[in-house]
């Protein structure tokens, strides 16, 4: 039986970015049900440059995130986000959308693996995030010392320690759809 993204997507969010505040502006899009899930076997130019559209398209989606169903070790899968990113820059999409990265192995550049601060993008699945530029830079705007987030959530993460994280994330994955 193969898992049900969108619901342990959901449960991610849910309890890890919005649960432990990693991302302080989550909880509000998500009480609104803005959030769109697009769900796929990989994330060719189509596929993403189809995503950007969909946010040009419909405005009342706040975010949306593709999640990838295929095993992509993390270092394929940084090429695949070096190559989304580059296909923001030629679409014209710079200063529109940004992007947001999350894998299940997710690991800070000159980090331990075992650091629990990687679990501040790990997911359940391999994503990407698209976000919308207007929308951040008003949150960020608005926020007292936005600039302290990373450094809190690291922190956050590192206080509750790796064993926590790990149940945590893995909790996500056992959640069943609602229907």
């Amino acid at each position: 039986m193969s898992p049900d993204y969108k619901a342990q997507t959901q449960a991610w969010i849910q309890k890890v970015v919005v649960g432990l505040n990693f991302c302080p502006f989550a909880s509000r899009v998500l009480r609104q049900d803005s959030i769109h899930y697009e769900i796929r076997d990989g994330f060719p130019k189509s596929v993403f440059l189809a995503e950007c559209r969909r946010l040009d398209e419909q405005p009342e989606i706040s975010t949306s995130f593709l999640i990838l169903t295929q095993t992509l070790n993390f270092d394929d899968y940084l090429e695949v986000v070096d190559q989304a990113q580059g296909w923001l820059e030629r679409g014209d999409y710079v200063g529109v959308y940004q992007l947001a990265s999350f894998h299940p192995e997710y690991c800070f550049d000159g980090s331990d693996p075992d650091d629990a601060a990687n679990y501040t993008n790990r997911s359940p699945f391999p994503m990407l995030h698209l976000l919308r530029e207007q929308a951040v830079s008003d949150a960020l705007d608005s926020y007292p010392d936005a600039e302290a987030i990373p450094d809190k959530n690291i922190a956050c993460a590192q206080c509750h320690g790796l064993i926590y994280m790990q149940q945590l994330l893995r909790s996500c994955c056992t959640e069943e759809s609602g229907s």
